[in-house]
């Protein structure tokens, strides 16, 4: 009886954050509160058990990645390289989709794609503006790079850093195993894009006159905060990539770069602590505790028996099963719920697999709901934090708009991903 009131716990929540109609914030607390009243889980098992709790390697995480970030951006850095883009593309607006999309890619991958777009949208409008040209086409691609690009690196899509958690999976495994197929899916849709928004990205000569005569330079506010926090950027990232030899987890790196970058930037705590993502770490824990619970109850053990069952010594079956299972829920619901609730059932399939096809199972996973998650609004955390910048400045996206777009570039990414399972694992 605990395991059917468990999982619709869990599917009512599912229901009602996909519906966007109460915050999701509110749906994870009084899911994860429901949990506790129904026996599911307790709180020792939610707050301090690895397997059944919160993961506090992703939150903390998280928070240290968005109090550097928050800091840099006081710099005004992010908003020279975004003139720096307009004038290296002489005001065209179909070059200046181009630069900033990869800009936004990397920076994605760098940091995370949520942050990203936080700092892009403003900056993104700006342009826009200079360009004379509307800011829709702009938005969508920028967030759909920052979804790909975010699939490149451990911390760039929350989806990873949970995978890699749960998956003990190096930064450096991303690099290897995501990064490259991520860069050559993001370089294969860019042409695809412009041509889907040919329309839209066209201005006159009087536009890209006032563009070229603006002052970048002018942009960058502290110059001695920018040498200090970028130093402190490189260095986090930098000890990412080595961590498995520090034997130093990424959450502890990246706030003791954050302290770092606190104790020396002379700001005050208002200062960078206002840009903090502080709703988005509430829902992670949240939604923790309410899959954690799942695991407690044996429920999602029996649903990783039964695709056991399924897949049999099938691991090509499993493999593109996962991949597009992840891509289409995770285009209906946000992938971070479902790749909380997936990854337990993954690391079942995987027990007693050999390495090659573990990989396999864990490339697919992240792939699909990495890339999936540009399939509509409430695919990604990411898409659903530009389409309220964008509602805030006057501009509406339709839920339809977007999957216009998003359903095609789903498809395209995906299809990227099918040959490079099927050669480099299957």
């Amino acid at each position: 009886m605990q395991i059917q009131l468990a999982v619709a716990t869990f599917l009512l929540a599912y229901i009602a954050i996909a519906s966007e109609k109460i915050s999701r914030i509110a749906v994870a607390l009084t899911g994860a509160a429901a949990m506790f009243i129904i026996g599911a889980t307790d709180f020792e098992k939610a707050f301090y058990d690895h397997s059944t709790g919160v993961d506090w390697n992703v939150i903390f995480l998280l928070l240290g990645m968005m109090i550097i970030v928050s800091i840099i951006h006081k710099t005004g850095v992010f908003e020279f390289l975004a003139i720096k883009a307009l004038q290296l593309s002489k005001g065209n607006p179909r070059t200046s989709l181009v630069y900033l999309t990869i800009l936004t890619a990397f920076a994605s991958a760098l940091l995370d794609n949520v942050t990203t777009i936080l700092l892009a949208i403003p900056m993104t409008l700006i342009v826009c503006q200079y360009l004379k040209v509307t800011p829709i086409p702009f938005i969508l691609v920028q967030v759909f790079a920052s979804n790909i690009g975010g699939a490149a690196t451990l911390i760039g899509d929350p989806p990873n850093i949970i995978i890699a958690s749960k998956a003990n999976l190096s930064f450096v495994w991303f690099l290897e195993h995501m990064a490259p197929v991520a860069f050559l899916t993001l370089f294969l849709m860019i042409p695809i894009w412009l041509f889907m928004f040919r329309k839209d990205l066209k201005n006159d000569s009087s536009a890209r006159e006032a563009i070229l005569k603006l002052d970048a330079k002018s942009r960058i506010t502290d110059v001695t905060l920018t040498i200090k926090s970028l130093s402190v950027l490189a260095a986090v990232l930098l000890a990412f990539g080595f961590h498995t030899v520090l034997h130093v987890e990424p959450a502890v790196i990246a706030l003791f770069g954050a302290g770092i970058l606190v104790a020396t930037s002379g700001l005050k705590p208002k200062d960078y602590v206002a840009d903090i993502e502080w709703s988005t770490l509430v829902f992670f824990i949240g939604l923790f505790i309410m899959v954690g619970a799942l695991v407690n109850v044996g429920a999602l053990g029996n649903f990783a028996q039964f695709l056991k069952e399924v897949f049999g010594d099938n691991i090509p079956l499993a493999a593109f099963s996962i991949l597009g299972i992840s891509a289409v829920v995770s285009g209906i619901v946000d992938n971070i719920p479902y790749v909380a609730s997936m990854t337990p059932v993954v690391g079942e399939i995987v027990s007693g697999l050999t390495e090659r096809s573990q990989h396999a199972l864990w490339v697919a996973l992240a792939f699909g709901a990495d890339f999936g998650g540009n399939a509509t609004i409430i695919g990604a955390s990411a898409n659903l934090v530009a389409i309220g910048l964008a509602k805030k400045n006057g501009i509406h996206i339709t839920f339809w708009q977007f999957a216009k777009y998003g359903v095609v570039t789903t498809i395209f990414s995906i299809l990227v991903v099918v040959p490079y399972l099927s050669w480099f694992y299957l």
